[in-house]
C-alpha cells in the first residue's frame, strides 16, 4: 500500500467556489426506532467537513447505509445527526443521483451542505458501473475520498468516480488511517503486544495471523480464548467453542510454540449461565461449573494482560475479550482500554466491538481508535485497497 505521500491531501486543494464532493463512510448502526446508534463515524469526518465548508466549498457528500441485499434504509436519520454535530442545515435530495439531486446541489451557496441519498438505492453502485459514476461525476467539481472503512470495497463511488475527477485528494480521517495503521505494518516500534478477542478464531484468524507475524506477544479474550483453551485439552464446558475449528486451534498454538511465540490466553474467567447472565463470578480456567460458560477474562487475567502492556511501546486490539454488551461480561475489556490509555504504548485499536465501545476521553489517551473495520485489516494484512489505489497519484 503507498505511503501518505502518494495521496493528495484536502489541504492541497483550492475549494472555494467549487462543488466538492465528498465520498464518506456514514454507514453507520440504527436503533430500533431507525435513529443513529454510534455517530462515532460522523463524528470522525468532521475535521474534513468543516475545512471544505470554511474555505466556502459548496459540499456533496455521498455514502452507503446497510448491507447489501437488505432493505435499503433512506439517510434521514444519517442527515438529521449529522446536522446536530455540523450546527447547520443538511440538504437532503430524495435520490443520489438524477434532477432532485441535480436541483438541491446546484442551489448550494457556498458554505452550505447536502447528503445525497443512499447510494445503495442504485445498482450502478455496487456493480462499479462507470455511467453510474459519471451521473456522480457530473454533481462535482473536486472529489476528496474521506471513507478508509469502505476502501476494500471496488464500487462506482469509491474507484471508478475519482479516476474520473480531475482534481482528486483526501480527507484528514483518510490520511489518519494510513499512518497510523502504517506503524503496524513497518513494525518499528518494539516491543510489539497484540490484543485479540472476538467471538469467533475462524473470523480472527487472518488478525491473528497477522499478530503472529508480527508481534512480541499477543494477549488473547473472547471466544477466541474458549476456542483455543478448549484445543489445549480444557473443558470449557459451556463456552462459546467452535468445536469444528479445533484442528486449527491446534496448529495455531503448536506454531506459537514452535516460532517462540507468546500466545498469552487466559488463567481466570468470569462465567454465567449464558450470555444474557444477570450474575457472573470469578473462577480459574479449567474449573468452570457445569451449566456455565465462560464469557469474559477475569481479573487475575486482566492484571497479567496489563502487566504486559507495561513494557509495550506497540499495541494493536481488535475483539472485545467478552461479551460487552452486557455489563457484568465487559469488565475485561472496560479493564484492558483504561489499562492501555493509561500505559507508555501508542494503542491502535480496530474493529467495531471495542471501537464502539471506547469513549472520546479514552480514545485521546490510547492513541488511534480506527473506524476503519474491514479495510483496517484488510491494510494490515498488506492487501490492495481498491478505493485507496485509487486515490494515489
Amino acid at each position: 500500500m503507498a505511503a501518505n505521500d502518494a495521496f493528495r491531501s484536502i489541504d492541497e486543494l483550492e475549494l472555494a467556489h467549487q462543488r466538492v464532493l465528498i465520498r464518506v463512510d456514514f454507514d453507520v448502526p440504527l436503533d430500533e426506532n431507525g435513529q443513529v446508534a454510534n455517530d462515532r463515524k460522523l463524528r470522525a469526518a468532521l475535521p474534513t467537513l468543516f475545512k471544505a465548508l470554511k474555505d466556502g466549498a459548496r459540499v456533496v457528500l455521498a455514502t452507503h447505509l446497510g448491507a447489501e441485499g437488505d432493505p435499503t434504509p433512506s439517510l434521514v436519520p444519517v442527515a438529521e445527526r449529522l446536522a446536530e454535530l455540523l450546527g447547520q442545515e443538511v440538504y437532503l435530495p430524495d435520490e443520489c443521483v438524477g434532477d432532485a439531486a441535480r436541483k438541491v446541489v446546484s442551489d448550494l451557496r457556498e458554505g452550505q451542505l447536502c447528503l445525497l441519498e443512499n447510494l445503495r438505492f442504485e445498482s450502478g453502485e455496487t456493480q462499479n458501473d462507470e455511467s453510474f459514476a459519471r451521473k456522480l461525476l457530473g454533481l462535482c467539481d473536486v472529489y476528496v475520498g474521506e471513507a478508509f472503512g469502505c476502501a476494500h470495497l471496488t464500487q462506482a463511488s469509491l474507484v471508478t468516480l475519482p479516476r474520473l475527477a480531475k482534481e482528486r485528494a483526501i480527507g484528514y480521517r483518510f490520511k489518519a488511517e494510513l499512518a497510523n495503521l502504517s506503524r503496524v505494518t513497518q513494525g518499528t516500534q518494539k516491543p510489539f503486544v497484540g490484543i485479540l478477542g472476538g467471538a469467533k478464531l475462524s473470523k480472527a484468524q487472518p488478525m491473528l495471523e497477522a499478530m503472529m507475524s508480527r508481534c512480541s506477544c499477543i494477549l488473547v479474550g473472547g471466544g477466541v480464548a474458549s476456542t483455543l483453551l478448549a484445543a489445549r485439552g480444557v473443558d470449557m464446558k459451556d463456552s462459546a467453542v467452535e468445536k469444528d475449528q479445533l484442528a486449527l486451534a491446534r496448529n495455531v498454538l503448536t506454531r506459537a510454540r514452535n516460532y517462540n511465540i507468546d500466545l498469552v490466553l487466559p488463567v481466570d474467567v468470569m462465567v454465567g449461565r449464558d450470555a444474557r447472565a444477570s450474575e457472573a463470578q470469578g473462577v480459574s480456567v479449567g474449573s468452570i461449573p457445569d451449566g456455565s460458560g465462560a464469557f469474559d477474562i477475569g481479573p487475575r487475567t486482566l492484571d497479567a494482560y496489563r502487566a504486559r502492556l507495561g513494557d509495550a511501546k506497540l499495541a494493536l486490539w481488535r475483539g472485545a475479550l467478552g461479551v460487552c454488551e452486557n455489563p457484568v461480561f465487559a469488565g475485561g475489556t472496560h479493564g484492558l482500554q483504561h489499562a492501555l490509555a493509561e500505559a507508555a504504548a501508542f494503542g491502535i485499536v480496530t474493529g467495531d466491538s471495542v471501537s464502539d465501545a471506547t469513549t472520546s476521553e479514552l480514545e485521546s489517551k490510547i492513541g488511534f481508535v480506527s473506524t476503519g473495520g474491514v479495510a483496517s485489516l484488510v491494510f494490515i494484512e498488506g492487501k490492495k485497497l481498491p478505493g485507496a489505489s485509487a486515490l494515489s497519484g
